[in-house]
């Protein structure tokens, strides 16, 4: 059968840590070049509405998607392991599983859009103008919602599985075809901010096509539609646990990150405007761990679901150990390079002052986070989404105490302070609970 011709993985060395690295760094590259191209072409058009419309109805539709990030990593655990125990016909069948859920969630967008943009535009009010324009471009992106969100189950499944290589023709195809029809709807056929729209839909149908040719030796085989596995209650359970957790993990997460935001508008513009200038170093440094920490969801979940528990520590201490090479780098460039970056990012005097002045703590975040980040790719491959969700809780709830003490004291100094601290209590926290992860690869 097809199944048992499938090769075992090779021994793990830094070459495969790389292997599996280095295209995640490179896919996130390219999506803050997307981000620019949108923007460069409806400022083209010389309104600024255009502008708003594309920026927050992108945000928007990121937003939602984001929530169904917990596809991706569930998909990837899940995955792994079924691959590191050899069982190819779970491996195959997890791939229907993700497919379908992701199918699913973009119907229901659909379905429900017109509640899901009422809802947006309360929390984020714009000028009837903006409004219109961005509800326009919306109504047209929504319709590849299900391409967009089942992209999560398939990066994730091929993940797994170590062909990032897979992952990354995925996203050069989708991103470098959206920028070719944007400048081709937008500037050539003058369709404005539909064309945009439109420039995104075929890109994201088109990718989620790729992504099913990249994926098609599962469909050679029978074990895809094996419906009694494919719906069997115990693994649709557990993955509606992983998936769950994951999501309130993910949620609090963003939790942290939004009231960061708030609290520091109280500070003023200024202060504002360099926070959010400076979040973009942490941007960087996520996207610079993601292939590390991907790798450990990978390798760990491959360990572990071979029972292997000095392979599971293996895998955890090196792509640690690239992670935290990656992190010292990040630093030694912020320390370097930091005033400079922030130059590009603003002409405000007064914003690049207030920004130097917090820039320490950008050379401080990598190596505050880089356990927490790789943690979270070791725990994540381990499918341990139960201890994911609490000691996030806990981080939360450290945070909030943190800031509760220290920002009335030292004002933005303290809410900088205090996110770190959640850094640090993720790492911690996550640490303490790693001897029971490893426990479980022996059981």
């Amino acid at each position: 059968m097809a199944d048992i011709a499938r090769p075992p993985p090779p021994l793990l060395g830094h070459g495969r840590v790389l292997k599996i690295a280095l295209p995640i760094v490179l896919s996130n590259a390219t999506v803050p070049i997307l981000g620019a191209v949108d923007t460069g072409v409806v400022g083209q058009l010389g309104q600024a509405a255009p502008i708003g419309a594309v920026g927050i109805g992108a945000i928007i539709l990121s937003a939602v998607y984001w929530i169904f990030g917990f596809l991706r990593m569930g998909t990837t655990g899940l995955t792994a392991q079924a691959w590191g125990a050899r069982d190819h016909a779970e491996v195959d069948a997890m791939l229907s599983r993700a497919l379908m859920i992701g199918l699913a969630a973009g119907c229901a967008m659909i379905v429900l859009q017109q509640a899901i943009f009422a809802g947006a535009f309360m929390l984020s009010p714009a000028s009837a103008e903006v409004e219109g324009m961005a509800r326009q471009y919306m109504a047209i992106r929504v319709w590849s919602a299900p391409a967009a969100i089942a992209i999560y189950g398939l990066t994730g499944w091929l993940i797994a599985q170590e062909r990032t290589s897979a992952v990354l023709a995925i996203q050069l195809w989708m991103n470098g075809l959206n920028i070719g029809l944007d400048l081709l709807f937008v500037l050539v056929f003058d369709w404005g901010v539909p064309g945009v729209a439109v420039a995104t839909f075929l890109a994201e149908w088109s990718g989620a096509g790729l992504g099913l040719w990249l994926c098609r030796g599962a469909f050679r085989g029978t074990a895809w539609k094996d419906w009694p596995r494919v719906f069997d209650r115990a693994r649709l359970r557990h993955m509606a646990s992983v998936n769950t957790d994951i999501l309130i993990r993910s949620l609090l997460l963003q939790a942290i990150f939004v009231s960061f935001l708030f609290l520091g508008a109280d500070f003023g513009d200024v202060p504002l405007a360099a926070n959010q200038i400076l979040l973009q170093f942490l941007e960087i440094t996520a996207y610079a761990l993601d292939g590390f920490a991907f790798a450990a969801e990978a390798l760990v979940g491959q360990a572990l679901g071979a029972r292997e528990r000095l392979a599971l520590r293996r895998a955890a201490l090196m792509t640690s150990f690239w992670g935290l090479l990656a992190c010292a780098g990040l630093a030694l460039a912020f320390a370097a390079f930091g005033g400079a970056i922030i130059d590009t990012m603003t002409t405000a005097e007064t914003v690049r002052a207030e920004a130097r002045l917090y820039l320490h703590y950008m050379v401080a975040a990598p190596v505050a986070g880089v356990a927490a980040w790789m943690l979270d790719g070791i725990f994540i491959g381990a499918t341990r989404s139960r201890d994911m969700r609490n000691m996030m809780l806990l981080s939360a709830a450290i945070y909030a105490a943190a800031a509760a003490a220290l920002v009335p004291a030292f004002g933005n100094h303290g809410l900088w302070i205090a996110f770190l601290i959640s850094f640090v209590a993720r790492g911690i926290t996550l640490g303490l609970r790693y001897p029971a992860l490893e426990a479980q690869a022996a059981g």
